[in-house]
């Protein structure tokens, strides 16, 4: 499966000059909401990363996902795996569980994303989880942006990976694209202005 041909057959392989959810800008961004418009592709990615998953030996029962980006990565893994789905999302501007989703003592969750960049939003919902007595045995997302270590892929983790190394991540790919801070940001210099393509702020 080739995930960047993929993301480039649905357009949602864009070059421009972005401003990031972390604050930093980046020539390149992966529209994931793109890909997962099309009901039938986004079932065939989330069956092949439940078989990544599956393969390595991870047992599960539910999944858990960050609104709002998560949410259909989550939830069509959780129906190849045939388990159970829910979602934390931001109450001013705090990671919580709502509208009445609960967690069971000991349930074992994967937390899933869309993208990883550094795991910042995956590990919110990953402490919602282990607050309310579950317990998170992974990380998952369609694709990586190369700053965490994925252990079904030969890639190393960065200095600015914030998800745990001890519990593994599983994604279909792994992107690396050059991420500068604003104010070193080549694309600034020449007087362009960063757009925010993603889920928060627009």
């Amino acid at each position: 499966m080739n995930l960047e041909e993929i993301y480039r057959d649905a357009k949602a392989y864009l070059k421009g000059h972005f401003l990031l959810s972390s604050g930093n800008h980046s020539e390149y961004y992966l529209q994931s909401a793109k890909v997962l418009e099309d009901p039938i592709l986004a079932g065939k990615l989330a069956d092949e990363l439940f078989r990544v998953i599956e393969k390595a030996g991870v047992r599960f029962d539910s999944v858990c996902s960050p609104a709002l980006g998560g949410i259909l990565a989550g939830y069509e893994l959780a129906r190849a795996g045939k388990k159970r789905f829910i979602f934390t999302e931001r109450v001013e501007k705090v990671m919580s569980l709502r509208r009445g989703f609960n967690v069971s003592k000991g349930e074992r969750f994967i937390i899933c994303e869309d993208i990883i960049t550094t795991g910042g939003s995956a590990l919110e919902s990953a402490k919602i989880i282990e607050e309310n007595g579950g317990v998170v045995v992974g990380f998952a997302a369609l694709a990586n942006r190369g700053f965490c270590k994925v252990a079904n892929l030969n890639n190393e983790a960065k200095v600015s990976c914030k998800l745990p190394f001890d519990k593994p991540l599983f994604a279909l790919g792994n992107f690396e694209f050059e991420i500068y801070e604003p104010s070193t940001c080549p694309l600034c210099k020449t007087g362009s202005k960063a757009i925010k393509p993603g889920s928060r702020g627009n």
